[in-house]
């Protein structure tokens, strides 16, 4: 039989929830701010009012704004992470299907997050050191479900023998790309098409010549 919460379980879950809605709320209000004035220009006062709190309750949770930056950034890295993996077991384990579900997964994603995407790519350089290689690692482990499944498509021998990092690196521009140039894909392409396109671009290269019949439902 499960233990009932008591009273003071169930309000330290409603604090955790309440705090974990606003720190949501803050970082898409700084994501908002940043699209508009950028990181230099934002202000905390500016943030605030986007947000719809107070300036004091934003630094209830971080001490500047450096650190919504780092926040911010560190937000869609873990989305990448926490839910590229899943789709890809979701797939199987067969290194081509599973490279697919990521890509398509993590493109996604992106399109979950465009602005943040942006601000990612256009604000990481403002970060101190140490934030710098946060970020950095935390890219190495993004990506590593996709370069697993590269290793075990080339040992298995239904991939050529590429160097897995840059076609991980290849294969995350063109997600990327889906952000950075919205504004000339966005009216050409839904999103399905998009990830279909580069994806048979992709496992054109990357499949080998004897093993793509078997693939053609993802290139087509």
């Amino acid at each position: 039989m499960a233990r009932s919460s008591t009273p003071i379980e169930l309000e330290e879950a409603v604090r955790a929830v309440r705090a974990s809605s606003r720190r949501r709320q803050v970082l898409d209000a700084a994501v908002t701010v940043m699209q508009r004035t950028g990181f230099h220009q934002m202000s905390m006062q500016a943030l605030a009012d986007e947000a719809e709190v107070s300036v004091g309750l934003i630094y209830k949770y971080f001490g500047g704004k450096e650190e919504v930056l780092l926040a911010t950034i560190v937000d869609i890295l873990d989305a990448f992470r926490n839910q590229l993996e899943p789709a890809m077991d979701a797939a199987g384990t067969d290194p081509v299907e599973r490279l697919a579900a990521g890509f398509r997964r993590y493109v996604e994603i992106v399109d979950e997050n465009l602005d943040a995407v942006v601000l990612t790519y256009r604000e990481s350089r403002t970060l101190d050191a140490q934030g710098r290689e946060q970020i950095k690692e935390l890219e190495v482990g993004t990506a590593a479900p996709l370069r697993a499944a590269v290793e075990a498509g080339v040992d298995a021998k239904v991939m050529n023998d590429l160097n897995p990092d840059l076609v991980v690196f290849d294969m995350l521009m063109l997600a990327h790309g889906w952000a950075l140039k919205h504004w000339h894909f966005g009216p050409l392409y839904t999103l399905d098409q998009y990830i279909r396109a580069q994806l048979r671009f992709v496992l054109s290269t990357v499949v080998t010549p004897k093993a793509q019949g078997r693939y053609r439902h993802l290139m087509e």
